[in-house]
């Protein structure tokens, strides 16, 4: 609660600062992007950097990112599943929309030596921010990619023999060329193995044939054999049961037809927290590595100690921008989809579904506001959304306005509104608006 409290003050400092209201504490200004420290009454040091769109000024509504509850859920994975085992942090979309460039280096300071994105772009996008260690492209590559892909030592993922016959073509080509020069061979890949999903992945039918084809090429070399859960939060289900005795399978025809698999990695979130049998030599927290794990479906409660262990580590906010008193029968925003039904007191909040708010909480979701839950009321627009706060008392043009996260006693966890909007986490985060500002914490 005390270290909550911290990071929101030294977040609002941070947007105070910015939009010219008066700070509290001594706050050193620095360019966009660039470190900055806050430093309260109590000599504590509260490092908070921003990464925005803007060269100057920010938005109304802002996100806090705490570094310190990510790499704290990654060493908690880390012991839970075992030191032996490596922890693959999934970072892709930008880190779920956090920010992948900052959380990647703070997990590489805490000891994380993998990271997965999505896509090459994302890969040299961490390499030019600095980030070491091995950087799994967890898709497809497309022709023309091989190039950055080895010239930035990223590892690219096989899902076909075609695309394995391409990744030697070109590994071939580069190293006749001068950036190649330098470079050891061969090249590592990781092998996706299709066990059901249907969408990427080697068919275990031509596990045979891509072996033969791997014997034949000297400038890669398989480093890594993975896959992908359709379903693994829902503990019941046969058919996840299904795909990781396919894989397995799998594995052994590989090592059958003298193909050693490498690193064998097929937990992601919902895996980790109640499918050991799946952890083999790494594991992918994806939202769990931000405190959010998946909603587990089981008859009986499995995992109960790493879920309560994980630290959420993301919030949303926002400020009243204008108050205003509405008569019985009159409408609100566009539609108009309210007419309040008794004489309210209406704050308009800078905040919509450009920066983060989904449009479909509109009449039916909430916001917390001096630490009490306050309703959604009217259309939520791409910049403002309206709230009643008719019962709460004393509030003011410039009160901060929670979207996701914790406010004194009262919590809307981005987790909870997933739950009632009948979608997942990452949809929720991967919808913040690139003109919000990504606040970073330390505490």
């Amino acid at each position: 609660m005390g270290k909550s409290k911290e990071r929101v003050d030294a977040a609002l400092e941070v947007v105070n600062s910015y939009m010219g209201l008066p700070a509290k504490t001594v706050f050193e200004h620095k360019e966009i992007s660039k470190q900055r420290r806050v430093r309260n009454p109590r000599s504590k040091v509260a490092r908070v950097s921003t990464v925005s769109m803007f060269d100057s000024g920010t938005g109304p509504a802002w996100a806090e990112i705490s570094l310190s509850a990510i790499t704290q859920n990654f060493k908690r994975i880390r012991d839970y599943v075992g030191g032996s085992r490596q922890v693959m942090a999934i970072v892709k979309a930008n880190a779920y929309g956090l920010g992948a460039e900052r959380i990647s280096l703070a997990l590489a300071k805490a000891g994380v030596t993998w990271f997965g994105v999505s896509c090459v772009g994302e890969g040299i996008m961490l390499r030019r921010a600095g980030v070491g260690g091995q950087i799994l492209v967890l898709t497809d590559f497309w022709s023309g990619e091989v190039h950055d892909i080895l010239k930035y030592q990223l590892v690219p993922t096989v899902s076909s023999i075609s695309k394995l016959k391409q990744f030697e073509c070109e590994a071939e080509r580069f190293l006749a060329s001068d950036a190649g020069e330098r470079s050891s061979v061969p090249f590592p890949f990781h092998l996706k193995i299709n066990t059901g999903m249907n969408r990427l992945g080697l068919e275990a039918g031509d596990i045979g044939q891509f072996a033969r084809m791997l014997h034949r090429y000297s400038n890669v070399r398989l480093a890594g054999t993975y896959s992908h859960f359709a379903a693994s939060e829902n503990l019941d289900a046969r058919y996840t049961d299904g795909q990781e005795a396919c894989f397995r399978s799998s594995l052994g025809m590989l090592r059958s037809s003298g193909a050693n698999p490498g690193m064998v990695h097929l937990a992601n979130s919902g895996a980790i927290c109640a499918r050991p049998t799946s952890w083999a030599d790494m594991v992918r927290p994806g939202t769990i590595l931000y405190g959010y794990p998946p909603p587990l479906r089981a008859q009986k409660n499995v995992c109960a100690t790493i879920v309560s262990d994980l630290k959420p580590s993301f919030a949303l906010r926002s400020r009243v921008m204008l108050l205003r008193e509405i008569e019985k029968g009159e409408p609100v925003g566009y539609g108009p989809e309210f007419i309040a039904p008794r004489r309210s007191k209406i704050a308009v909040v800078s905040a919509g579904f450009a920066d983060g708010v989904p449009r479909s909480r509109s009449n039916a979701g909430s916001t917390i506001i001096r630490g009490a839950e306050a309703p959604i009321v009217g259309l939520v627009s791409m910049d403002l959304l309206t709230i009643d706060v008719t019962n709460i008392v004393g509030v003011s043009v410039g009160d901060v306005v929670t979207i996701y996260g914790r406010d004194g006693g009262s919590e809307l966890s981005v987790a909870r509104v997933a739950r009632e909007m009948g979608t997942v986490v990452s949809e929720l985060l991967c919808s913040v608006g690139m003109r919000v500002p990504r606040l970073y914490s330390e505490l």
